[in-house]
């Protein structure tokens, strides 16, 4: 699918000194970037929503002790 971007104009031309030194396009370093920072982002964003259903009261908590006796860890 193809998209388009606005880069500020250091990021851009720091992109294309990095495609140019190892002779990769412009377009491979962006979707790097974007594959490997998309689970971090996933991972912070949808963690931070679920911390506001907990500060909410509206998300189940339960302690290390409930779960270590539901899963059969007791000591």
């Amino acid at each position: 699918m193809p998209t388009s971007i606005r880069l500020a104009p250091e990021i851009e031309e720091r992109l294309n000194f990095l495609a140019a030194q190892t002779g990769r396009s412009k377009a491979f370093y962006l979707r790097e970037i974007i594959e490997r920072g998309l689970d971090d982002m996933e991972d912070y964003f949808l963690a931070a929503e679920v911390l506001e259903r907990v500060r909410k009261g509206k998300e189940k908590i339960c302690s290390s002790t409930e779960i270590k006796k539901d899963l059969g860890l007791e000591d």
